[in-house]
């Protein structure tokens, strides 16, 4: 991570279609293949970023109960997220407004860092 750098997880909210990301517009598509380049230019990075399968795919988890499909139901369904490294939040704020959204919207929050301890 670059010095003086915080990260954030940029989360998409997306309303769902039945094919989703294979109904996105290409417009679409291609804003997202250069959103890297376009938040690098505003002197933030991408860290990571990734599509989630549909809603329907998921499995939830509370306590011992686990649970086939979404937990709860919403109109807009969490479909991607980004990590992003800004300098503070308002730049993260900056940067997150870039994301192309078609029916939905960006929720930025500030990632917090924890040691990892490998298991062999």
């Amino acid at each position: 991570m670059a010095q003086n750098m915080a990260q954030y997880a940029v989360l998409i909210f997306e309303r769902e279609t039945p094919g989703g990301v294979a109904d996105m517009p290409p417009e679409v598509m291609e804003a997202h293949g250069q959103l890297p380049d376009r938040i690098a230019e505003q002197g933030g990075r991408i860290v990571a970023g990734m599509a989630l399968e549909p809603s329907g795919t998921a499995t939830a988890i509370r306590g011992d109960v686990v649970t086939d499909g979404p937990f709860i139901e919403t109109k807009e369904a969490l479909a991607g997220v980004f990590v992003i490294e800004a300098r503070d939040l308002d730049h993260a704020l900056a940067l997150g407004k870039l994301t192309p959204i078609m029916n939905g919207g960006v929720e930025v929050r500030p990632l917090i860092g924890f040691d990892v301890v490998e298991v062999t």
